[in-house]
């Protein structure tokens, strides 16, 4: 049995934070139902054609789902919604600002006939505030909380190189949700969750802030490397590889220094006898450590520095995480069906020894439009007319 086996989860969504969300709760073993627009579908199905035609997104944030199409401005869509709604616990929408509202689904219109839903909204701003209307990408986002200014090199600034802005809405709303539930629990209530993008990046923005305390300069763009703890970052070796290394404190300053590049010295050099002045000279110290590291293949670096304990990773690209070994010893990889066939899927962080998550197939456009329509009492000709009227 899953935590969450016998909830039913309603879902709006489109792009990632919302159906990132959803994914979560599928994992758990929730039904989630996917409401989509008739031949168009949630538009991140068409984002690329990366997974043997299918999109590289979609096929991310969508296995376990049922795939609803329905016309939501259709005549009888509402009555359709209603009949879902009466079995489900949660609605989930990332809507424009205000389409839900407009539709009969906003909380307060939602909990007088189903007063045990939990309603979580997703957007860009949150539901009131003079941003409410604004648009909101991730890009967008990611610049918005600050999170662009401080990310990149000191030439320019940068964003993140996934969407992370709807990872963290996705995420809080993941969380939100399921704390809901336990209070559902107790109280017999449902609830109203309104999280906003900004605010979920603006949490996680906690130490840039807190360095800017009080108009103070805020951390430099500083690449790859820390902005503050030095060294810290990548670094070359001399094939050509590249290795990324953190110090933490002076006994691993000291164990740095004699066991990786062989400089003991360097230990008492008043240049580097704290990580403030090592921070500070960090171009003369980059300079002897790319000196010592020129001679050494990556293999050679990665040894000396766990010989050190000295904290390290290399930089990987897409295709050494595909076949990482440790993901690969703790048989990470599963996988799953999708309209394009069997694709390969992570198994979601976090193993639990009480049961297996839910790696169910990646719906196509409507695939289940007729089997929820026929638990709702819809018959064959039914059927066939919404259809013949594009609602679904």
């Amino acid at each position: 049995m899953r935590p969450l086996d016998g909830i039913t989860v309603v879902s709006l969504e489109h792009a990632i934070a919302a159906p990132f969300c959803t994914r979560q709760l599928a994992d758990l073993g929730a039904r989630v139902i996917k409401i989509e627009r008739p031949k168009v579908g949630d538009f991140a199905r068409g984002y690329d054609e990366r997974v043997d035609g299918m999109s590289s997104h979609f096929a991310w944030t969508n296995r376990s789902k049922e795939s609803l199409a329905l016309d939501l401005k259709h005549h009888e869509a509402p009555a359709i919604l209603q009949k879902i709604l009466e079995e489900a616990d949660v609605l989930v929408q990332n809507l424009a600002p205000g389409a839900a509202d407009r539709l009969g689904l906003s909380y307060e219109a939602l909990s007088q006939r189903y007063p045990g839903i939990i309603v979580c909204d997703i957007s860009g701003y949150g539901n009131d505030g003079p941003y409410r209307d604004k648009k909101a990408y991730d890009l967008l986002i990611q610049a918005e909380s600050g999170f662009v200014s401080i990310t990149g090199t000191p030439d320019g600034p940068s964003k993140a190189g996934c969407s992370i802005a709807d990872i963290a809405a996705g995420m809080y709303a993941y969380t939100n949700i399921l704390a809901a539930l336990l209070q559902r629990g107790k109280t017999g209530k449902g609830s109203h969750i309104d999280v906003s993008m900004l605010e979920s990046m603006a949490e996680w923005m906690g130490y840039p802030l807190y360095y800017a305390f009080d108009g103070a300069t805020p951390p430099p763009r500083a690449g790859a490397s820390h902005a503050t703890i030095f060294p810290y970052g990548p670094f070359p070796a001399g094939d050509g590889n590249t290795v990324i290394l953190g110090l933490q404190n002076e006994r691993e300053w000291d164990a740095f220094c004699r066991v990786v590049l062989e400089q003991p010295e360097l230990t008492k050099d008043e240049r580097f006898i704290s990580n403030s002045l090592r921070s500070k000279n960090r171009v003369e110290l980059t300079q002897l450590i790319v000196e010592s590291f020129a001679p050494l293949t990556v293999e050679l670096v990665v040894e000396r520095l766990e010989r050190a304990q000295i904290a390290n990773a290399r930089l990987n690209e897409m295709r050494d995480v595909w076949d990482h070994p440790q993901l690969r010893a703790r048989e990470r990889w599963t996988s799953v069906n999708s309209p394009v066939g069997v694709i390969p899927a992570l198994l979601p962080p976090g193993h639990s020894n009480a049961y297996n998550p839910r790696m169910d197939a990646i719906p196509a456009l409507g695939e289940h439009s007729e089997s929820i329509l026929h638990k709702l009492g819809y018959v064959g000709q039914d059927i066939d007319r919404l259809r013949a009227e594009g609602a679904i």
